[in-house]
This record gives structure tokens, C-alpha cells and sequence, in this order.
């Protein structure tokens, strides 16, 4: 509504010197009577020229003015559309100009990573595929730019508590197009259950429960933010707004400083498949997962070599994943990672990535 409001104050101002000469023609200008034929027989011809003449005149300075007026709009209107297209170029370049420290703080990640071996891009996320091999152990990295809050979300096994599926069924029965497993979890009874605080869609699965030992709750706002740590108090996790989360050991990273790994999960296992999920200072996510032929100690990466080498990338927050034979990455529809117990493990949380 406000750009046909411009084009008729534009119109209206280009107008306004041919309404105003019609206006004067039409108040100072020779007066027309009408008269009949026998008026005109006997009338002094002299006046009637003389009327003419003025007509004339008046049509010629009205034609010149008109002439003058379209070329005046012409011009205001050429002015107009290359105003329109500078201030077009201008906004552009801020917004170019704004974009570079994201853009160079993008580029100082990835020269960390290398090359992306498979990239997925949508109005929703960027996803991008990385091989991680420093020597002692090897896996890949997911780099996930959110876009939109709801490109990412956690599920449940078969959609019920107790229920476990491997991470390429979820992803195929939710139609995602990326996967890992979430958080740990206990058996019994043939069932698996979420291991501590777990929250589903901004509800909590089965109740509050004050961080105890080294385990820690770690999910996304509802702002699509990595949110994570030890909670005492429920109302602590509440300020947040978890849309979703839950929960494992140790945490690795926070606030870009590394946290003291407890002397147990240094030892136990010494080395194994990892699952680790962390965050950028500009919000992007990063995910690890290390291969292992077993889950016993004798392959795969130690907590204290996937800290270090998180750190060295600049991650600001770091969370161990549920690993051994349930770390898991899915996409496009493919396995990336070799599970260490020869196929995909059923487990009860997954984290998917929607384009």
C-alpha cells in the first residue's frame, strides 16, 4: 500500500504544472459566447479573429507546456528509477558488508575442517560432511547451520517411552534428512528408557530430575540454540525454554573452556566409538562421530583427544553423546559411520535434521 501511495504523490507532483495551466487558461483566458448564425453574418470579423488568435495562442502555450511537462516527467521518472536502483545497490552492499564477519568467521571454521565431502543446502539448514582422521582415530564431522528453529528435532523410539529404533529408521520413518543418536539409556525388561531429564517437545518425559553425579542435560531452545549443563532446579532448565534434550556424560566444553573429565570416563572405556554435539560462537552446530571396531577399550578415540581437538576448532560447548555401538550417523538415507557392533544399534533418543 505505501509504494502505490508514492506513485501517486510521484504522479500527482509530475502533473501538477499541466493542471495549473489549465486551471489559468480556464480563469484568465479569453472568454467563448455562443452565437447564431445571424450574429455571425452581421458581426464585426476583426473581434472573432482576434478571439481565434488568443485560442490559438493559448493552445500553442498549452501544447509547448504539455510538451514540457511530459519531458519533466519523463526526467523525474528516470531520476526516480535510478534513485530506486542506487538505493537498491546500497542496501545490497550493507547487507554485504554486514554478512562478511559471519561469512570470515565461517571460512576460519572450515579451514579447520577441509573440504566438505557431501553437502545438503535448503532455506532451513546447511548441512556439511567432513572426514576427521588425526592420525589416532578417525570418523566425521556434520557442521549443521540452522536456519529455522524447527529444522532440527529429537525423537523418541517408535514415538513411545521405552520404545528403541536405530537412527536410520527414525530418519526414515520421520522423512529427515540427517541423524544421530541422542542421549543414554537403561534396559529393562526387553524395554529402553531415556537415562534421566528428557524433554520432548517442551514437556518433560518423565519429570524433572536434579543433575546427580556426571551426567548433564543437553538439547535446543525454542529458538533452535544449543542449550546445555547440570541442572539442581527445575525452574533453572525452565529459564532456558528446552524445546527438546537429554541427557549423558561428561561434558567436555563450556563457555569455550575445557571442563575436567572425571578420572572414570578417562578409563572406562580408555578408547570407544564417540557421539559428541557442540556449538559455534555464531550458534552453528558441530557433531563428531568416531569410529571404533569395538566399544572395549581398544579403538575409536579417548574423551581427552576429542576435547582437544574441539577446542582447537573453537567450539564454545561440547556434550558427550551416548557411544560404543550406539554412535550413529545418518545421511541423505546412508550410514556414514562404521558401528562398532557391525550394524546400527536400536536406542531410545535421536537427534534429526530436516531441509
Amino acid at each position: 500500500m505505501s509504494d502505490i501511495k508514492g506513485i501517486n504523490r510521484f504522479f500527482l507532483l509530475a502533473t501538477a504544472p499541466l493542471f495549473g495551466l489549465l486551471i489559468a487558461l480556464a480563469l484568465s483566458g479569453p472568454k467563448i459566447s455562443w452565437t447564431t448564425e445571424q450574429d455571425l453574418l452581421t458581426a464585426d470579423p476583426q473581434p472573432l479573429d482576434r478571439t481565434f488568435s488568443a485560442i490559438s495562442s493559448g493552445l500553442q502555450q498549452a501544447e509547448e507546456t504539455a510538451k514540457f511537462t511530459i519531458s519533466s516527467i519523463r526526467e523525474t521518472a528516470e531520476l526516480y528509477h535510478k534513485t530506486t536502483s542506487t538505493m537498491t545497490a546500497i542496501l545490497q552492499a550493507s547487507r554485504n558488508t554486514a554478512a562478511k564477519p559471519e561469512i570470515i568467521y565461517n571460512k576460519r571454521i572450515t579451514a579447520k575442517l577441509g573440504t566438505p565431502k557431501e553437502t545438503v543446502k535448503s532455506d532451513r539448514i546447511i548441512l556439511e560432511l567432513y572426514k576427521v582422521n588425526p592420525g589416532s582415530y578417525k570418523g566425521h564431522a556434520l557442521k549443521v547451520k540452522l536456519k529455522s528453529p524447527d529444522a532440527i528435532k529429537m525423537t523418541l523410539g517408535h514415538d513411545k517411552i521405552g520404545g528403541s529404533e536405530t537412527t536410520k529408521q527414525a530418519v526414515k520413518r520421520y522423512g529427515a534428512v540427517a541423524g544421530i543418536n541422542a542421549g543414554g539409556f537403561a534396559d529393562s525388561k526387553g524395554k529402553r528408557y531415556p537415562l534421566s531429564t528428557t524433554v520432548l517437545n517442551g514437556k518433560y518425559v518423565n519429570g524433572f530430575e536434579p543433575s546427580y553425579k556426571d551426567l548433564f542435560f543437553v538439547g535446543m531452545n525454542k529458538n533452535g540454540k544449543l542449550i546445555g549443563g547440570k541442572f539442581q532446579e527445575q525452574a533453572q532448565l525452565d529459564k532456558l525454554e528446552p524445546s527438546f534434550g537429554a541427557s549423558f556424560v561428561p561434558i567436555l566444553l563450556q563457555n569455550g573452556q575445557k571442563t575436567e573429565i572425571p578420572l572414570k570416563w578417562q578409563t572406562s572405556p580408555l578408547r570407544a566409538p564417540r557421539t559428541v554435539i557442540g556449538n559455534y560462537k555464531d550458534d552453528q552446530l558441530i557433531i563428531l562421530v568416531i569410529d571404533g571396531y569395538d566399544e572395549n577399550g581398544n579403538s575409536g578415540a579417548t574423551l581427552k583427544e576429542l576435547q582437544d581437538k574441539l577446542y582447537d576448532m573453537g567450539v564454545v560447548n561440547a556434550y558427550n553423546l551416548d557411544g560404543g555401538g550406539s554412535s550413529s550417523l545418518v545421511l541423505n538415507g546412508k550410514v556414514i559411520n562404521n558401528p562398532s557392533d557391525g550394524q546400527l544399534r536400536p536406542v531410545p533418543t535421536h537427534f534429526l535434521f530436516f531441509k
